[in-house]
């Protein structure tokens, strides 16, 4: 079967960090792009960082940049995502989901999707 499993998530203070992990199964990232998305309650879903994998490129929303890292280990089919100075704000349910690698690099046309893991940030 061809699918996503994010993990990482969890319970933290307000300042501190996570990383989550997207991995594929059944498939390989070659010449997809990866996206991370979150759907805080009561919110629609948004787009957090996506990264090509053809050229390693990242996009990040106005609201983690300077403070998420996406990355990409073609080696270990998995695209993570540092977190750093988190917000009450971002606590959300992140998904991760995957495209064709075509330009421009931003959040639009996302296709399969993986389970989401909870993070939730205290202040």
């Amino acid at each position: 079967d061809v699918q996503l499993q994010a993990s990482g998530g969890g319970l933290v203070q307000a300042g501190g960090s996570l990383t989550l992990s997207c991995a594929a199964s059944g498939f390989t990232f070659n010449d997809y792009v990866i996206g991370w998305f979150r759907q805080a309650p009561g919110k629609e879903r948004e787009g957090v960082s996506c990264i090509s994998s053809s050229v390693g490129s990242a996009y990040y929303a106005d609201s983690v940049k300077g403070r998420f890292t996406i990355s990409l280990d073609m080696a270990k089919n998995t695209v993570d995502l540092q977190m750093k100075s988190l917000k009450p704000e971002d606590t959300a349910v992140y998904y991760c989901a995957v495209r064709g690698d075509y330009r421009p690099l931003d959040f639009a046309k996302f296709g399969l999707w993986g389970q989401g893991t909870q993070v939730t940030v205290s202040s």
